[in-house]
C-alpha cells in the first residue's frame, strides 16, 4: 500500500529531553479542553435545530464513528510516536510537510479570533457585575425607538409614555430586544459594512489584551503551566453548565425548549446539508487537522495508551455539546413562553446565541446579574481552555521548527512566546474596530469548513497510501503492544483509514462546495470583495501543501521522496526497536546521508556494524562548515563535529 519501504535510519537521536505531561489526567483534560470550547454551546443546538432536532444525533454521531474518532487516533498516534510538533512530525514525509504549515496557519486564524470572542465574554462579565444588567431595559442613551423590553404598551398612541417624544411619528416595520441593541449598539457600535471599519473599540481592545497577558502567563512554561490550569479550565465549565441547566429546568416554558430540541424530523435524514453540517461540526469540534492533538500528544510518554484516549475524549467532546443543548433550549423555551410566541421564533446561532438570545433570557430571571456573571464565566472558562492549547500547539511547532535557536536559554524561550501572543494580540486589532464583527464572522465561517476538511484528506492520502498502512500498523504496534484491544482495534480503524473516512470526506467537500452560499451576517450581505476575500482566506492555509511540494522539489534532493527522513522514528533510543534499532550513528547506515556522500564523490560501501566503529565517518566532513552542511542536508545533527576518520578513505571516485 505505501510506495515506498524504508528509507532507513537517522544517523543520530535527539538526547535533549522533551517535557512531558505531570500526568495522563493532565492530557486528557488538556485535550478535553481543547476539543470543548465555545462552539459546543452556540454551534451544537443551532445545528439541531436547523437539521432536524433530536434527527441531527443520527448522523453526528455516525459522523464522529466513521470520521472524528479514526482522525483523532491517527493524530495522537503520530505525535507521541516521534515526539514532535505538527512540522516536524512530517519527517515522515517531508513531500507534504505543507501539511503541516497548513495546520499552523488554520491554528492561528482560530486563535486570533477565539481572543476577540473571549474578549467579548470578559467585557459581558464585567457589565454584569451591578444590581441590574444592562441589556435589560430600552431607557438607555445607545438605545433606538425600534427597541422593545415588554414595558412599553403598543395599544397607546405613545407607547413610551411620554418618556421617548422622538419616537412618536416613527413607522416601526420590525422591533428588535434590549438585548440586541445592547450588544450591537453599545459593546460593538457596529457599523453598516465592512467597507466602514471607523475607530478601534477600546473598551473591546483592552479585553483582548487582558485575554493574550492571561494566555501568555499560563504557557510561559509551556504544558508544564498548562498542565496544571487545565484542573480548573477544563472541569469548571461542567460545574457552571450543570448549575445554569438546573436554574432553567426550573423556568417556565422550559420543556417547550427541550420538547423542541429533540423532537426528530426524520425527514432531514435525506438532506445532504445535514450530514456535510454533521461531518464539518465534528472536524471543528474534535480539534482534528489543526495541529493541536499531534503537539499535545507529542508530550507523552512512549507507551501512553492512545486508543483509550481517541476512544475517551471524542464521546466526552459529543456528550458535551448534546449536554449543552439542553442548558441552551430549556431558557430559549423559557423566553419563548414569556414572549408567547415559538421557539423557533427566538433561536440564533454563534454570537446572535451567546451575546443577544441568552443574556436576553438571562434578564427575565429573578436575580438576573448572578446568572449573567455565571454564564460569561462559563463562556470564558470554555474559551479559555480551547485558546491556551490552540496557541500552545503554534507555539510547539515554531519551536520544534527552530528549537536550536529558541530553546537555546529559558530567556530566549520566554520571549519567544511573548512575541507569538503580542503578533496575535496585534493581528487581532481590526476585529476589535467598530466593523471587526463583520471581519470575525468572515473569519469563523472561512476558517473552520474548507480548511479543515482538505488538510484531513491529504493526511489520511499521505500517512496510510504513501506512507503506509502496514507501516502505521506497525509503528503503533511498537507503541502499544500487540494486545488484544490494539489488535481488535484495527479491525475498525483499517477501513475507516484506508476506506470510509477518505471517501466520506471527499463526497463532504464535494457537497460543501455545492451547497455554498454569498456569507451573511443578520441581514447584511457580504459584497463581491469581502467574498473574494473569504475565498482567499480558505486558499491560504491550504495552498502550502502544493507549494511546498514545488518549493521541495525544485531546491530539495529530488530522489526518494515518498521515503520518511533520515531520523523519522521515536525520538529516545530505549524507544527504538524493529526497524529502528540499528547503529544510529554511522553515516552508512543511512540511505540519505550515503546518497550526499556519492554526490560529493564518494561511493558508498556498505559494511557490517561490528567493523566499524561508531566514531568513524568520513575525513572530509570533519570540517566544522562542512559539517553543518551535511547536517542540513540530511536534518541530522551530531554531537561530536570533529571524529571523522577513514572509514573507507581510498573510494575517492
Amino acid at each position: 500500500m505505501a510506495c515506498s519501504s524504508l528509507s532507513g535510519v537517522p544517523a543520530k537521536v535527539s538526547k535533549q529531553e522533551r517535557a512531558n505531561w505531570g500526568s495522563q489526567v493532565e492530557f486528557i483534560l488538556t485535550c478535553v479542553g481543547f476539543a470543548v470550547g465555545l462552539g459546543n454551546v452556540w454551534r451544537f443546538p443551532y445545528l439541531c435545530f436547523k437539521n432536524g432536532g433530536g434527527a441531527f444525533l443520527i448522523p453526528y454521531f455516525i459522523c464522529m464513528v466513521i470520521i472524528g474518532i479514526p482522525m483523532f487516533y491517527l493524530e495522537l498516534c503520530l505525535g507521541q510516536f516521534c515526539s514532535l510538533g505538527p512540522l516536524k512530525v512530517w519527517r515522515i514525509n517531508p513531500l507534504f510537510k505543507g501539511l503541516g504549515l497548513a495546520m499552523i496557519i488554520v491554528s492561528a486564524l482560530v486563535a486570533i479570533y477565539y481572543a476577540v470572542i473571549i474578549a467579548y465574554c470578559l467585557y459581558f462579565l464585567v457589565a454584569s457585575m451591578q444590581s441590574e444588567v444592562p441589556w435589560k431595559y430600552c431607557d438607555n442613551n445607545w438605545n433606538t425607538c425600534d427597541c422593545r423590553d415588554g414595558n412599553q404598551n403598543e395599544s397607546l398612541i405613545d407607547p413610551w409614555n411620554g418618556t421617548r417624544p422622538e419616537c412618536l411619528n416613527m413607522t416601526y416595520t420590525h422591533t428588535k430586544s434590549a438585548s440586541d441593541e445592547y450588544f450591537n449598539h453599545k459593546v460593538l457600535e457596529k457599523t453598516s459594512g465592512m467597507d466602514d471599519m471607523q475607530g478601534v473599540k477600546w473598551n473591546l481592545t483592552l479585553c483582548n489584551l487582558f485575554v493574550w497577558l492571561l494566555t501568555f502567563i499560563v504557557l510561559s512554561r509551556g504544558i508544564k503551566s498548562l498542565g496544571k490550569v487545565v484542573y480548573f479550565s477544563a472541569i469548571f465549565p461542567y460545574i457552571l453548565l450543570t448549575a445554569l441547566l438546573i436554574r432553567g429546568l426550573l423556568l417556565e416554558g422550559h420543556m417547550e425548549g427541550i420538547n423542541f430540541y429533540l423532537t426528530p424530523d426524520w425527514s432531514k435524514l435525506s438532506e445532504a446539508s445535514v450530514w456535510s453540517d454533521a461531518a464539518v461540526q465534528i472536524f471543528y469540534s474534535l480539534g482534528t487537522c489543526q495541529g493541536g492533538l499531534i503537539a499535545m500528544a507529542s508530550y507523552n510518554q512512549f507507551k501512553n495508551n492512545t486508543l483509550r484516549d481517541s476512544l475517551l475524549i471524542p464521546v466526552i467532546n459529543c456528550l458535551t455539546s448534546f449536554y449543552a443543548g439542553f442548558v441552551i433550549f430549556s431558557v430559549l423555551g423559557f423566553m419563548a413562553h414569556k414572549k408567547n410566541t415559538s421557539v423557533d421564533q427566538v433561536v440564533d446561532e454563534g454570537p446572535g446565541l451567546a451575546f443577544v438570545v441568552y443574556p436576553e433570557a438571562l434578564a427575565q430571571m429573578p436575580i438576573s446579574p448572578l446568572w449573567a456573571v455565571l454564564f460569561f464565566i462559563m463562556m470564558m472558562t470554555l474559551g479559555f481552555s480551547s485558546l491556551f492549547s490552540i496557541t500552545e500547539t503554534v507555539i510547539t511547532g515554531l519551536v520544534d521548527q527552530m528549537g536550536d535557536f529558541v530553546e537555546k536559554s529559558s530567556r530566549r524561550l520566554y520571549i519567544f512566546r511573548f512575541c507569538i501572543c503580542a503578533i496575535f494580540f496585534l493581528l487581532g486589532l481590526p476585529m476589535t474596530t467598530k466593523g471587526g464583527m463583520y471581519i470575525l464572522n468572515l473569519l469563523d465561517k472561512s476558517v473552520g469548513g474548507f480548511p479543515l476538511l482538505v488538510v484531513g484528506f491529504v493526511e489520511l492520502l499521505v500517512i496510510i497510501y504513501i506512507y503506509g498502512y502496514l507501516r502505521l500498523k506497525s509503528d503503533i504496534e511498537m507503541m502499544l503492544g500487540r494486545g488484544i484491544p490494539v489488535t481488535i482495534g484495527f479491525f475498525y480503524f483499517a477501513p475507516t483509514w484506508c476506506f470510509i473516512a477518505p471517501i466520506a470526506l471527499l463526497v463532504v467537500i464535494v457537497l460543501k462546495a455545492l451547497q455554498w452560499k454569498p456569507y451573511t451576517l443578520d441581514d447584511y450581505v457580504y459584497p463581491d470583495w469581502a467574498t473574494a476575500l473569504s475565498w482567499l482566506i480558505v486558499a491560504f492555509p491550504i495552498v502550502f501543501i502544493p507549494a511546498w511540494i514545488l518549493y521541495y522539489c525544485a531546491c530539495r534532493d529530488k530522489r526518494n521522496l515518498c521515503h520518511p527522513k533520515a531520523n523519522w522514528g521515536p525520538a529516545f533510543e530505549e524507544n527504538r526497536t524493529g526497524i529502528y534499532s540499528k547503529d544510529l550513528t554511522s553515516f552508512y547506515q543511512s540511505p540519505v546521508a550515503s546518497t550526499v556522500l556519492e554526490n560529493d564523490g564518494y561511493k558508498f560501501v556498505r559494511k557490517d556494524t561490528n567493523e566499524v566503529n561508531k566514531t568513524n565517518i568520513y575525513q572530509p566532513y570533519s570540517d566544522p562548515p562542512v559539517m553543518a552542511n551535511f547536517e542540513s542536508r540530511t536534518d541530522s545533527s551530531y554531537d561530536n563535529k570533529s571524529y571523522v576518520h577513514d572509514v573507507l578513505e581510498s573510494t575517492k571516485l
